[in-house]
């Protein structure tokens, strides 16, 4: 059997998540995926997968073996995609990651228009709040609101987006509106990143920069969760801009302390750093780049 039939099979059992799952994305009968498969397992004389009646799972040996094989894969259809400029060349899955509600309100909504131009893409968008490890969790892009501290991976800087204090009109009726960064601490802060007690809040003012330690009864590490609950006027929230969208339009919410916020968070891109990148990531990313800043 072909070895380089029985590596694409692999793959695609592996990013399909099942025998039958890879049969249908790759259009081949579900018994020549595991022919291959098995032919592959004798070949290399262990087992990769983890077989049960509900689920197939990678073995410690088919890890390994996929995070070998999968950069050779893309190589190949890279030097392939070199060959034609046809925008139908570019094909294949390509596994996108952004935080939950930059993502529902930035990304998702360029998605049709991505696959528009290019039909031949297959696209897994990721949304979580959490940060994602670009290896261990096959990200071939993601999109990032803030620092980026990944040695091993391309960072590309696309956009900035400021920070914004606010609150709601019902929430400041009752405990008044903070005129400077100080009156904060008389104030129910709402935190975002989950489990701490405290947050410092960054500011500036006429001798410089500065923080302010503030604290609430509502911490989350879901965006969504700290937008609603401002909304719903718990309490002050600090967002990077792009988080709130019509937010700041409803009148309902108002934006206090606008003088003393000078911070800008990055908006960027980021793909593992590896030798060729293919085709596919390459044209996703340069979407990205041309698409997003004119929605930030």
């Amino acid at each position: 059997m072909d070895r380089f039939h029985e590596v694409t099979a692999f793959i695609a059992v592996v990013e399909a998540g099942g025998f039958s799952a890879a049969a249908r994305r790759t259009g081949e009968s579900q018994s020549a995926i595991s022919k291959a498969i098995g032919a592959l397992e004798r070949r290399l004389g262990v087992a990769l997968f983890n077989r049960s009646t509900r689920s197939v799972t990678l073995t410690d040996q088919g890890q390994r073996y996929y995070d070998r094989t999968r950069p050779l894969v893309d190589e190949m259809d890279d030097a392939d995609s070199e060959m034609t400029s046809s925008t139908l060349a570019v094909s294949g899955s390509i596994r996108i990651a952004a935080a939950s509600t930059f993502g529902r309100l930035h990304v998702l909504p360029l998605i049709p228009g991505l696959l528009s131009r290019y039909p031949g893409l297959q696209v897994d968008l990721v949304l979580s709040d959490f940060v994602r490890n670009m290896v261990d969790d096959r990200i071939d892009l993601a999109i990032r609101v803030g620092q980026v501290n990944e040695p091993d991976a391309v960072v590309k800087r696309v956009a900035g987006t400021p920070l914004v204090c606010v609150g709601s009109r019902r929430y400041f009726e009752q405990r008044g509106i903070p005129s400077t960064p100080a009156d904060l601490v008389h104030h129910n802060c709402l935190l975002y990143g989950g489990l701490e007690e405290s947050a410092d809040w960054p500011f500036v003012g006429p001798e410089g920069r500065f923080s302010v330690t503030v604290r609430g009864n509502l911490s989350s590490n879901s965006v969504e969760t700290i937008r609603a609950g401002v909304l719903a006027g718990v309490g002050i929230g600090l967002f990077a801009k792009v988080s709130l969208s019509d937010e700041l339009q409803h009148p309902d919410v108002i934006t206090v302390l606008d003088e003393f916020i000078s911070d800008v968070r990055d908006v960027s891109l980021v793909w593992p750093k590896r030798r060729f990148v293919p085709e596919r990531v390459r044209r996703v990313t340069e979407f990205f780049a041309s698409s997003l800043p004119s929605r930030l």
